[in-house]
């Protein structure tokens, strides 16, 4: 596969000036670092291809061969890319320095003033519906973003770093007492062994500025009250270049009016009449994708419960869904008609007759009493 065209790799035109392409690459370096993007080997050729593109159009020379000739003519004239990541930071690390106000895989010489920034925690309320079937939300956070005018370095445009004057450069102050020496952090520059002349204007020389900025957040089916979803480099702006910290969303789901969920399976409680507990009939039960049929059996007891598998939540983690469990609650009513009263009154002389001559047992008739012999009574003795 031939290589790519160097002014496309760093997105600019063939017309670009320096400041342009060298504000291009800067980007491409900071995407592609391989410190950020351990493992990755499209990174890597990212990387190793955003520097050679760079190299070749950032000097007159090798750029007037490449525009008239190409990648053949640069092979041509001598230059043949670069052979690894050390032979890029040997070559760009001073334009590592400028760059970012540290340097990437450089001189442990240099120590750098750039930190990562801080992780946020952002609480989301979503509906018992969004929690299930999953939903995207637009999210409002306060947090500190890069400052524009210095694009992070903290230094008024047109302006660099210059070595500390009182550690001279090596973020190190040594002061003697006695027969010992004792080395301390530099106050003035924090160890950096740089320090700003001329402060941005706009961030005073933070590099980032306060500000809110609105995050688009995937909320997946499956989700429950307690889920954290990260978002990686959605935090706050590093400090001099560093790494963006992450945004943490928490999740709290809003309670249902019919279903209760346990994990990633939901329960509901269907009232029937206890004639059609006893008679049996067909109603339709409500799940989370419309009602379906369900068949109560003639003498279905009070508490049964009945499983639609496949009817519960979306598994997070995992395929599949849980169950839906539906128990039976059998409504007694307060009040009947007359007729009504009339019709049970006769089912219960019925009842009588059938069970007449039999001997009912209590659960209790077989436990022990006090003294260990066993108690037997008839519902006539459990009344007396």
């Amino acid at each position: 596969m031939g290589k790519r065209d160097y002014y496309e790799v760093l997105g600019v035109s063939r017309q670009a000036g320096e400041e342009e392409i060298k504000k291009a690459y800067r980007k491409l370096a900071l995407q592609y670092h391989p410190d950020r993007n351990p493992g990755n080997k499209e990174a890597e050729e990212a990387f190793k291809e955003a520097a050679e593109a760079y190299e070749v159009l950032r000097d007159p020379q090798k750029r007037r061969i490449y525009d008239n000739y190409g990648h053949e003519g640069l092979q041509g004239a001598g230059f043949s890319g670069f052979s690894g990541f050390e032979d890029i930071f040997s070559s760009f690390g001073d334009i590592f320095q400028e760059f970012f106000s540290f340097g990437f895989g450089g001189s442990s010489r240099q120590r750098t003033s750039a930190r990562p920034g801080g992780d946020l925690i952002y609480d989301l309320t979503v509906s018992f519906e969004e929690a299930v079937f999953g939903t995207e939300k637009e999210i409002e956070v306060q947090t500190l973003i890069t400052c524009e005018k210095c694009e992070g370095s903290g230094a008024e445009p047109g302006t660099k770093e210059s070595v500390c004057p009182m550690c001279q450069g090596s973020g190190q102050v040594v002061q003697s007492q006695g027969f010992f020496r004792i080395s301390t952090t530099c106050a003035r520059c924090q160890g950096t062994g740089n320090v700003l002349t001329s402060p941005c204007s706009a961030c005073r020389g933070q590099g980032r500025v306060k500000s809110k900025r609105r995050v688009q957040v995937r909320v997946p089916a499956g989700v429950d009250t307690g889920t954290r979803l990260r978002l990686r480099g959605e935090g706050e702006s590093g400090y001099r270049g560093g790494f963006a910290g992450d945004l943490y969303v928490r999740i709290s789901v809003q309670p249902h009016d019919f279903f209760e969920r346990d994990g990633d399976n939901l329960f509901a409680k269907v009232p029937i009449s206890f004639v059609q507990a006893i008679l049996g009939d067909r109603v339709e039960v409500p799940t989370l994708e419309g009602s379906k049929s369900l068949q109560i059996e003639p003498g279905t007891q009070p508490g049964a419960v009945v499983r639609f598998t496949g009817e519960g939540v979306p598994r997070l983690r995992s395929r599949g869904r849980g169950d839906l469990f539906i128990e039976i609650d059998v409504k007694i009513p307060k009040t009947i008609t007359q007729r009504q009263e009339e019709l049970l009154r006769e089912f219960m002389e019925l009842e009588k007759e059938k069970n007449e001559g039999k001997v009912r047992k209590w659960p209790w008739h077989r436990k022990k009493n006090p003294e260990g012999t066993r108690a037997s009574c008839t519902a006539r003795e459990a009344q007396s």
